[in-house]
């Protein structure tokens, strides 16, 4: 026994060497939060932390600034920083192999590396320094690290140094979040014009008129069922989705919205911004603090900064706060090409022109590179198989879509002057909300606007002719915006926001329906004054207000007596009667009315969204939610508009009951046990956890039940939600609030990797300023 109990101790001290050696490069690529450090600045920087690791940078210059903040990214985010960059050029691969080769090619029809390179080149002087500040920042940072981010050793790759095109990649990064990128969109909603009736397709793709909140007050009506019978490449369709979800399946954007100072005790006006994502561990945003003089005059700004850039994308500097949203109008059109009989060129109106071609390298580990001919046109890149037949028109792609203009706002001292420097920034259109120390509240569309000829926006166009083009870009005084409402309120929700003429500028690019943006606007109006506790409030309200007709609907038309006694659904009857108002983690009869919803409009629509599976595309890529339509349908009972499978409206309600009610019990056991906190388990998680055998789950943020879904001011489900939630009057960001998910550091040891994260869970609010200082860090000029 004694050969054994020797291997065994080897093994185990091999095991502890292992682990303590990784445990060492580990500590060795912890971000360095105090003493001195020589950087190539002009002056002293310091970089002060407080105990949530919330970032206050002072220097003498913005450009040093500028370095300072990229130092500061690149220790604590820089693994992220390099996944946004790659996510838009195209270059996942060369870190994760042929995993990533499909995304990869997506990504080359829109050469962003190429057109980041020239956007750099055409920047102001100004702006090209400090981004060049920023990114010898940024490597100076990964240089200082004794070791470099774990997610390279796992990888057993190198990080790469940034380069000042990166930061324009971080940038189309957001775009591809955020819009369109393969025209999905037009292509189904071409397809539904192609195959229905007009009359048929201006019912089912309507805005919704049950749950609209304009901030111009502009009303559209219901437009009603036609009276001619259902399409029967519909009524007719046997073919079964796979997938059946449809576009409002899952929630989109942010909510912002401000009142003025005739809304206030003291006469301020106040901010709330919470911009939706993709939540994983880090987050989108890092919090910072910067501090800077500039000919004699003192300049700070704080709020959310995105590692790659050199700005605060959303905060306060004194003056103003501002916030966005994603517009969710329309900034790209689908472009029907007409090829000649070889399909080698394309009628254009000055004659057949050759496609061009662009060989894009990508790079895959372990492989041979992989050679892509990217396909284009003078409108734009030729989408892919099996849409090969249509090019691609957006804004994106031009070089007003990307700068770094944004960067002005952190001077702006007034509501009317930032809504004027809103045409100059190349940012995927935002709603930009903004609030002035005096009490002044305004609203504008932030990013350039293409201006356009358009017959129709929402389906595919023939351009050949030149009855379509984009003929440049609208100037400032085109733009729509609202400055000092009457109500003395500002909302927005990625719903659709203005009518008439505006609304025909913009166009739709997938409104949210509306129900989130109504429900924030009636919650503002709930009280004759406001403070940052009250707008907190309301950005976690979970009421059920959507739902609230179709549990009306589940009590007084399908649970009947006989119906609920044949399938024994009392316990389903009492859940739905009991606590389906709100999405509380505790609440069953949440979860019932909301998969009863979901169920019925997928009963209803299977045939649509079985048409477009049939043409390679799906129910989500629709551009209106087809909510209005099916509770139109379902309040009607036509026999007509049925699918084939069921014999009445009852039938298929009830099917929706049962079917609905059975995938529940299926997934977690009993009624009893799908609870809303039950299903809305919280998934944050690092995207290299999987690869970390046995401490794989130590990276993840933990499971935990969350109130909140989509349709409701709290927009929360499993892996998308509020990804800050920032509320602040400028002059008075002390009384501000300011929070993220996780934290603000990507390096697991750091005491910040999860500092903000129970807060953000609990629902509790954290300063908009950095608190007391905990650590501090100087980069002193080299002699």
């Amino acid at each position: 026994m004694l050969w054994f109990k020797r291997i065994s101790v080897g093994l185990l001290t091999l095991i502890l060497l292992v682990v303590g050696f990784l445990y060492f490069v580990l500590r060795s690529s912890l971000p360095l939060y105090e003493g001195e450090l020589p950087a190539e600045v002009n002056q002293s920087v310091a970089i002060s932390r407080d105990a949530q690791g919330y970032a206050s940078i002072e220097g003498e210059n913005r450009n040093d600034v500028a370095y300072a903040l990229g130092f500061v990214h690149a220790q604590e985010r820089f693994f992220q920083m390099d996944l946004l960059r790659r996510n838009a050029a195209g270059e996942l691969s060369e870190l994760f192999g042929e995993m990533a080769l499909e995304l990869d090619k997506k990504r080359r029809i829109h050469r962003f590396r190429a057109k980041a390179e020239w956007g750099f080149a055409a920047l102001p002087a100004e702006h090209k320094t400090l981004l060049q500040r920023y990114t010898a920042g940024v490597n100076a940072g990964l240089a200082e690290l004794g070791w470099p981010p774990f997610e390279y050793g796992l990888l057993a790759q190198t990080p790469r140094n940034w380069v000042e095109a990166d930061s324009f990649l971080a940038l189309y990064s957001m775009y591809l979040d955020l819009q369109g990128a393969e025209g999905k969109d037009e292509l189904a909603m071409g397809l539904m014009q192609q195959k229905l009736p007009q009359d048929w397709y201006d019912f089912l793709f309507q805005h919704s008129p049950d749950w609209q909140a304009a901030m111009d007050d502009s009303k559209v009506s219901l437009t009603p069922m036609p009276k001619s019978s259902y399409p029967a490449v519909l009524a007719g369709q046997k073919t079964a989705c796979t997938d059946c979800s449809l576009h409002d399946s899952t929630d989109i954007g942010s909510n912002n919205f401000a009142v003025s100072g005739k809304r206030t005790a003291d006469g301020r006006a106040i901010l709330a911004d919470d911009m939706h994502l993709g939540i994983r561990v880090p987050g989108t945003w890092f919090k910072a603090q910067l501090k800077w003089i500039e000919n004699g005059e003192a300049y700070e700004v704080a709020g959310v900064s995105l590692p790659g850039t050199p700005a605060i994308v959303a905060g306060s500097n004194g003056h103003i706060a501002w916030g966005f949203t994603n517009s969710t109008a329309d900034w790209s059109d689908v472009i029907a090409l007409k090829l000649d009989e070889k399909a080698e060129k394309y009628q254009t109106t000055d004659g057949w022109q050759e496609f061009s071609y662009q060989n894009e390298v990508i790079k895959v580990k372990g492989q041979p590179d992989e050679l892509v001919l990217q396909k284009e046109t003078i409108w734009g890149p030729v989408l892919t198989p099996p849409f090969q037949n249509y090019a691609y028109r957006w804004v994106a792609h031009d070089p007003q879509g990307a700068n770094f203009n944004l960067i002005t706002l952190e001077k702006s001292k007034g509501v009317k002057e930032t809504l004027k420097l809103a045409a100059s920034a190349g940012v995927p259109a935002q709603n930009l909300l903004v609030a002035d120390k005096d009490g002044a509240i305004g609203w504008t569309l932030i990013g350039a606007l293409p201006q356009r000829k358009v017959q129709q926006m929402d389906t595919p166009q023939d351009w050949s002719n030149g009855q379509n083009n984009w003929t440049g870009y609208l100037s400032q005084s085109a733009y729509p915006q609202i400055y000092q409402p009457q109500s003395g309120q500002l909302w927005t929700a990625n719903s659709r926001m203005i009518g008439g003429k505006d609304l025909e500028l913009i166009g739709n690019g997938g409104y949210d329906l509306g129900a989130r943006g109504q429900q924030i606007r009636d919650a503002l109006l709930a009280s004759a004054q406001h403070n940052e506790q009250s707008l907190h409030a309301i950005q976690l309200d979970h009421r059920a207000l959507m739902l609230a007709r179709w549990q009306q609907l589940l009590l007084d038309t399908v649970l009947t007596k006989d119906f609920v006694a044949e399938h024994q659904l009392e316990s389903y009857r009492d859940y739905v009667m009991k606590d389906a108002s709100q999405a509380s983690i505790g609440s069953v009869g949440y979860s019932l009315v909301r998969a009863f919803r979901a169920k019925t409009l997928e009963l209803t629509f299977a045939p649509l969204t079985a048409l477009l599976e049939q043409n390679k595309l799906s129910g989500r890529d629709l551009k209106f939610s087809l909510e209005t339509a099916g509770w139109e349908m379902i309040q009607q009972q036509r026999t007509d508009t049925l699918p084939a499978d069921f014999s009445s409206w009852r039938s298929l309600l009830q099917q929706a009951v049962l079917q609905s009610k059975q995938k529940l019990e299926t997934d977690y056991g009993s009624l009893a046990s799908a609870s809303w906190g039950n299903i809305n388990q919280s998934a944050i998680v690092h995207p290299l956890a999987a690869a970390v055998p046995f401490f794989g789950d130590w990276l993840n943020m933990p499971a935990m039940p969350m109130n909140g879904d989509s349709h409701m001011p709290r927009v929360q489900n499993k892996v998308h939600g509020q990804s800050e939630r920032m509320v602040v009057s400028p002059g008075k960001e002390a009384e501000g609030i300011l929070v993220i998910p996780a934290g603000q550091s990507g390096h697991p040891l750091s005491p910040f990797y999860d500092a903000d994260h129970d807060f953000w869970l609990k629902e509790q609010p954290l300063g908009f300023l950095p608190g007391e200082q905990k650590y501090l860090l100087k980069l002193q000029p080299k002699a």
